[in-house]
């Protein structure tokens, strides 16, 4: 199958080689073309860790050279969704699939509403988190900590879930747990709500770019903070209807671990030697993405259903003060899709 990956972060180019290596033809887009620039000048990716080798993916320098791909892959931060969404929609047929990893903010509701402008309906699929965990040593250089054992993904629209999720696995093997709809997925994405509290208890070290382990460093502390967020996301849920995985799920379903606590847990990834290095900028996507994009769209849910998550909203604006600038306003994503419109087309799918 032929793919195009919009992005060249560590995901990405993580996807690219497990893409490769599964024998599709990959391309990826750098929308600056900044990450790209050595693999046109022919350097390979190499790539160490749970995937070992040296691959050559494609590069795109455009969206309709990205949209030669039957299936595009959105591997890139939330607040660049819009951007590439806006870019590539003009060029989309009733050939393509997109798959959205991991999915932000209803932004295939956005998309949605940009294919029915054209009166097109192709199937999206929407990822709860990443298929894999990956970290970047330089632009063709990235580590893949581990390949997930499960994801949990819908289709929009509902119609074609079984098209996308057959096309998920074959293209990404047999790992993903097929949902209802898309409001349980923007309901299971863990990533917000854990990287609060990992930014949040750590920020100093961000700030001044302190050399530390993420999980090391997850102590009973910062796991009561995480498995109490835990607790309003599943709240929130349930208020909307749904039942979703807890923390705990996560660690079993991703990790094959199990235990009593999050400290827990992540004390048995250190003893496995699988810490990873936390991050070394107050930039990091962990809050410049997570917070409007993650954080906030569980706002407007909760206000939606009357439910109160109060270390969620008191979250969003702590952070906000510690940055002095308004993470309410920053998701270029939410006001095209109002409240009402939220509902209706939640009903809908």
């Amino acid at each position: 199958m032929r793919v195009g990956i919009a992005g060249a972060g560590a995901i990405a180019m993580g996807y690219a080689a497990l893409l490769l290596s599964r024998g599709h033809e990959t391309s990826v887009w750098s929308p600056s073309g900044n990450r790209t620039a050595d693999l046109l000048l022919g350097h390979p990716l190499k790539v160490s860790g749970a995937i070992e080798g040296a691959f050559r993916p494609g590069v795109c320098q455009s969206a309709s050279e990205l949209a030669n791909a039957g299936v595009v892959v959105l591997a890139l931060p939330a607040y660049g969704h819009r951007y590439v969404i806006d870019a590539l929609v003009p060029h989309l047929d009733t050939r393509h699939a997109i798959i959205i990893s991991g999915h932000l903010s209803f932004a295939a509701l956005y998309l949605f509403k940009r294919l029915a402008e054209r009166g097109l309906q192709i199937p999206v699929a929407v990822w709860n988190t990443t298929a894999l965990t990956c970290k970047a040593q330089s632009f063709t250089e990235v580590r893949v900590g581990t390949l997930r054992k499960m994801v949990s993904m819908a289709v929009v629209p509902g119609a074609m879930a079984g098209q996308g999720f057959d096309i998920c696995v074959e293209l990404f093997g047999q790992r993903f747990a097929l949902q209802d709809d898309l409001l349980t997925i923007s309901l299971s994405n863990l990533n917000p709500q854990s990287h609060l509290a990992i930014a949040l208890c750590n920020l100093t070290r961000l700030e001044r770019g302190e050399a530390w382990g993420q999980r090391e460093n997850m102590t009973p502390t910062v796991g009561r903070f995480i498995e109490s967020l835990d607790r309003e996301r599943l709240a929130l849920a349930e208020a909307c209807g749904k039942t979703v995985a807890t923390v705990f799920d996560h660690y079993r379903n991703s990790f094959g671990l199990t235990g009593e606590s999050v400290a827990e847990l992540a004390a048995l990834q250190v003893g496995r030697g699988a810490d990873v290095a936390g991050p070394k900028t107050i930039d990091s996507r962990y809050v410049l993405e997570d917070v409007p994009f993650g954080l906030v769209p569980l706002l407007y849910l909760a206000e939606m259903t009357g439910t109160d998550i109060p270390l969620h909203r008191s979250g969003v604006a702590i952070l906000s003060a510690c940055y002095g600038r308004n993470f309410m306003t920053e998701n270029d994503l939410l006001p095209e899709i109002d409240t009402a419109e939220l509902r209706e087309i939640l009903n809908y799918f």
